[in-house]
């Protein structure tokens, strides 16, 4: 069977617009979180949320193609260009044999607010742009990659909620594990930071509400946690086939070598209370991988700052893994990025690809006071990062609907 590695990084994300501005900010423990500047949040329950800043859409755009895109197909374009910049790839490939896998759980929702609302507070003539379809779609953003590289192969967008990229990234590895493809450019990106998006997450109770201390909102495991922050941006990756890579000379982050998709079958939004789709999908990866429960390094997890989600995940943990779960480490970069819905699977696979590089895990930040529901003997990497040999790192992610996909990252060994 065909193996897969990762050739090319790229994001840009509440942390910084490059991968390594991005790795650091993580490492060092920062929060990406702000006061929203997008539009007015006077009257709305949450004022906060990880935008991006100093993004400069014209170092990957020309002027006149800005607005006809929405910002999610823009932070798409930057992250792929910025990936297949460091893949190298265009020296040496087939075209029909490369593909772009990019998801967004909710694609253009600022272009589609903006449209609606047009039309809402016009005089009933139905005009509307005629970009509004092309710039919403959430496949969109995989089109124009692969139109900027001519790339051919397999082009589409899956769309799972929160699992969208994740997903991505492992439908790319099973297209090349099985010969269909040589390579592909994999990612997510998320453009929700929009009265529509931030007001809809409000009216679910889903979003934290401590606009008074926004810095530490985002806190996983914590007791006092009250909700997710909006997080946005972009990030992808260049997995190809090994020999193909090799040949080329490509230099090489880590092996990817397994990924499970399961269902919660239960539930609109909650997880399942014991976390039987994210157990089972956490199985079926390391299955697939080859892999004991034991030899599992660091698991980022989905880690939302939800009050059900995340005890839900903790418990699955410790029903697959077992005493093994006391070995390991556990970390929520999301306590960091915020949440990124559909391209949350990107940002932590690329943060899960780095600590297997670098032998670093990232820290869960902003954590004081324990809860009693959740095993504080588990390792739950808070608040500073920590050393340690990073041989294989499990990413999980779960959507509304009940989706979770999980994928695997191993040390590249010839």
């Amino acid at each position: 069977m065909r193996r897969v590695v990762i050739t090319g990084l790229g994001a840009v994300t509440p942390l910084g617009n490059d991968i390594g501005t991005f790795w650091n900010a993580l490492v060092a423990g920062t929060s990406g979180a702000n006061l929203i500047t997008k539009f007015d949040t006077t009257l709305f329950k949450t004022k906060f949320a990880c935008e991006l800043k100093n993004f400069d859409p014209l170092a990957y755009i020309e002027k006149k193609e800005v607005s006809r895109l929405d910002p999610s197909a823009i932070y798409a374009i930057a992250a792929g260009t910025q990936a297949v910049e460091d893949s190298g790839i265009l020296s040496n490939f087939n075209p029909d044999r490369v593909g772009v896998l990019w998801s967004s759980g909710i694609g253009g929702i600022l272009t589609f607010q903006q449209e609606i609302t047009n039309f809402a507070t016009g005089n009933g003539t139905p005009r509307f742009n005629p970009f509004f379809i092309p710039k919403m779609i959430p496949d969109i953003s995989a089109g124009h990659i692969s139109m900027k590289y001519g790339f051919r192969g397999p082009n589409f967008a899956p769309v799972a909620a929160c699992a969208s990229s994740t997903i991505a990234i492992a439908d790319a590895f099973m297209y090349i594990k099985y010969g269909r493809i040589d390579a592909c450019v994999a990612g997510g990106s998320e453009a929700a930071i929009t009265e529509g998006g931030i007001g809809g997450f409000n009216a679910m109770k889903a979003l934290s509400e401590r606009n008074d201390d926004y810095l530490t909102a985002s806190r996983p495991f914590d007791s006092t946690r009250d909700g997710f922050v909006m997080g946005e941006g972009g990030c992808g990756l260049i997995l190809e086939e090994l020999e193909h890579a090799l040949k080329r000379g490509a230099k090489i982050y880590c092996e990817v070598v397994g990924t499970g998709m399961t269902a919660d079958a239960h539930h609109l939004t909650a997880p399942h209370p014991e976390g039987l789709g994210a157990y089972n999908v956490m199985k079926n990866a390391i299955d697939e991988a080859g892999l004991a429960a034991e030899e599992i390094d660091y698991v980022n997890v989905h880690g939302t700052s939800t009050p059900l989600g995340d005890i839900a995940e903790l418990k699955a943990i410790k029903k697959l893994f077992g005493d093994a779960a006391y070995n390991m480490n556990i970390s929520s970069t999301k306590s960091q990025t915020g949440h990124l819905l559909g391209a949350a699977g990107a940002i932590e696979a690329i943060a899960c690809v780095k600590s297997v590089q670098e032998d670093i895990i990232p820290p869960t930040i902003n954590f004081t006071t324990p809860d009693e529901h959740i095993d504080q003997k588990l390792n739950l990497t808070l608040n500073t990062a920590q050393k340690r040999t990073v041989n294989t790192a499990l990413s999980n992610t779960f959507g509304f609907g009940g989706h979770n996909a999980s994928a695997v990252f191993k040390k590249f060994k010839g």
